[in-house]
């Protein structure tokens, strides 16, 4: 059965156990799933790349399938869906589950796919087409961010992050997070400001120096610095990335230390951390100890402010931080 992303929140959900979505909106995918199934579920949420699913699909099946006292309701979100994954379907009908809701993530999905075809023939199945934002919704989605965080932009920079999003809410989202890492210290930032920062070099992002600074992965950290040419705009949201990422690691090290279990403290972080990062902070996680986070943030806030005063000097400075971890 097809409908509109929309009408979800019209729709009766505990009649439905199996879910498709697709199409080139990721960002979309993941606001609706937020929206709709996960924010404030109190049972358990796993989420699995496919191939990940398939090469251990049937130990993972069979956890998945297993309820217990404590976790009675789960949620699987299983990413990069192809008919590959239409025997797990199958099976799930097959045993008539009733607490357990999956649901299929994929980009676009052609007419004659397998999967599609199964979901959208069948009145038990929910499948759901997102496509790419334009330019008006966009723009809605960048002031309600500004106006949520107190953000002073003009008309021209909107429509400069409308644009540079190319109909993407998830490219949308980095460059919002990049707005949001500079604005703390300004809430007032103009267009050439916002022209740097959403034209910074990706080759190696600063999302991915910050996570190889946590990693404690000195052989990569190394590699970044040589081959990007950051400025002095770089490296204040350098410096903020890494003190917002390190404000969460501190969180889940908190959760973990209650829970001792690494895996649900990750999955329970908001907002959520995507599959393909887990790795990354799980490795995090076990490379500090909250007090040495906590003088790290200290320092970080220090050396913002020599960065500040010390423009021409600003690279250098970050460099010091980021290789002597």
């Amino acid at each position: 059965m097809i409908i509109k992303y929309f009408d979800l929140k019209k729709t009766n959900l505990d009649n439905y156990n199996l879910y498709l979505f697709y199409g080139n909106n990721d960002g979309l995918q993941n606001e609706v799933i937020k929206d709709n199934f996960t924010n404030n579920f109190k049972g358990s949420v796993n989420r699995y790349d496919e191939n990940e699913f398939i090469n251990n699909y049937e130990v993972v099946l069979s956890e998945l399938l297993t309820s217990s006292l404590f976790e009675k309701e789960k949620i699987i979100i299983i990413s990069r869906t192809s008919d590959k994954l239409l025997k797990l379907v199958e099976e799930i009908l097959d045993r008539d589950i009733k607490d357990i809701k999956v649901i299929l993530k994929s980009n676009v999905l052609e007419k004659r796919s397998k999967i599609r075809n199964f979901f959208e023939k069948r009145k038990d199945l929910i499948t759901v087409p997102f496509y790419e934002d334009n330019l008006n919704t966009l723009s809605t989605i960048v002031i309600k961010f500004l106006n949520q965080n107190n953000i002073n932009m003009s008309r021209e920079s909107i429509n400069l992050l409308a644009n540079r999003a190319n109909g993407s809410r998830k490219i949308l989202k980095i460059e919002l997070d990049k707005i949001l890492n500079y604005s703390f210290t300004n809430k007032k930032i103009d267009l050439n400001i916002v022209k740097k920062l959403t034209n910074l070099n990706e080759n190696y992002g600063v999302n991915e120096l910050a996570d190889n600074y946590l990693e404690k992965n000195k052989k990569s950290i190394a590699k970044i610095l040589n081959e990007n040419n950051y400025s002095d705009e770089d490296c204040i949201l350098i410096l903020r990335t890494v003190l917002n990422k390190s404000k969460r690691l501190i969180r889940i090290i908190e959760k973990y230390n209650e829970t001792r279990n690494l895996d649900d403290a990750i999955s329970n972080t908001k907002p959520p951390i995507f599959w393909k990062d887990k790795e990354s902070v799980k490795k995090q996680a076990n490379s500090w100890k909250i007090n040495d986070l906590k003088e790290k943030i200290y320092q970080i806030n220090e050396i913002e402010t020599l960065v500040k005063n010390n423009s021409k000097n600003s690279l250098n400075l970050i460099s010091d931080f980021i290789v002597n971890i």
